[in-house]
């Protein structure tokens, strides 16, 4: 017998589903704030985020499934044994994140948060020309699920699409043009948007520097649904205050929550949002990722390999 945590906040329909699975082995349900340091010792099998550092390397632990697509605590050296095998819940948030980001590009480029500031000052101002989406390029950096359904929301609505990928691969059909990140440099001056939804890795960590925003135009708008390392707070603030770029809409910061005393606050033509495009907001994300968790379930109990392993080296899926 197997020993089956579940630290998801799971209904009895969920529950049916995962038993079914699991090949007649019990499953103890908990969460992460309750879940106690044997019971995570002693699993064979986890489902769902518990703290990266009570894991503590353990040997039983032969699958970790993870509700997040980010991987970053998890492949930090001496966190999981060398034989978990660690898969994530990449597919999951793609809507979720794509709608949330493209809700943020619609609202700079008509400029509603600026309407919707005024309209709690009782002033009927008018803030100007606005764009159309019809007539941009958008550069999404970070071409997985989550990247290419947004490039599909955008190019259904007339926008250009370049893609950036972290490998070479075959063009898929949501995008216009594709590059690598090598070539990201030169394709910043071409876009109106730029959509980072890019990984927490060492290569992607302050990835957007000053120099980065002097590429882009001064009427572009930057936003940044992947990690908030990609970029400094003082390099975006300074980018925006000194309009090397128009806008910018971020639902990660540098440092979360972010600080209350953050100049990024006082910005008017930052939109922040507190990190919540993804985790359940969207019902439809969490019912994915219980899918997700019962189909490697039975993966596992059949020898198969399982779905959305993560490649250590890489913090990406396989």
């Amino acid at each position: 017998m197997k020993n089956i945590l579940c630290v998801l906040p799971v209904e009895q329909r969920h529950k049916d589903k995962l038993e079914k699975a699991a090949a007649g082995c019990p499953i103890i349900y908990s969460s992460p704030d309750k879940v106690t340091d044997e019971q995570i010792a002693a699993a064979n099998v986890i489902l769902g985020c518990v703290d990266a550092k009570r894991v503590k390397a353990s040997e039983n632990l032969e699958l970790f499934q993870l509700n997040t697509a980010g991987t970053d605590p998890y492949i930090v050296p001496g966190v999981l044994h060398e034989n978990t095998v660690l898969c994530n819940a990449t597919g999951a948030y793609s809507k979720a994140v794509a709608e949330h980001a493209l809700a943020s590009l619609l609202m700079l480029q008509k400029k509603l948060h600026r309407y919707r500031d005024a309209q709690r000052e009782n002033n009927w101002t008018d803030f100007g020309t606005v764009s159309s989406i019809t007539d941009f390029t958008v550069l999404v950096v970070g071409l997985g699920d989550i990247g290419c359904h947004f490039a599909r929301l955008v190019k259904a609505l007339g926008a250009y699409v370049i893609g950036v990928k972290r490998r070479p691969s075959a063009k898929p059909d949501c995008v216009d043009e594709l590059y690598t990140q090598e070539e990201l440099e030169k394709l910043l001056p071409r876009a109106d948007v730029v959509f980072n939804i890019l990984p927490g890795t060492g290569g992607t960590h302050h990835l957007y520097t000053e120099e980065y925003f002097r590429l882009m135009k001064d009427s572009a708008i930057f936003i940044n649904c992947g990690r908030g390392g990609a970029v400094a707070s003082e390099v975006l603030y300074k980018a925006i205050s000194e309009k090397m770029i128009a806008s910018a809409a971020i639902d990660v910061t540098e440092v979360e929550p972010l600080p209350a005393d953050s100049p990024l606050w006082q910005l008017d033509d930052l939109v922040i949002t507190p990190h919540v495009s993804g985790y359940y907001h969207l019902p439809h994300t969490f019912e994915c990722i219980v899918e997700i968790a019962a189909e490697n379930l039975a993966h596992y109990f059949a020898g198969e390999e399982p779905r959305n392993v993560v490649d250590f080296t890489t913090g990406y899926k396989k």
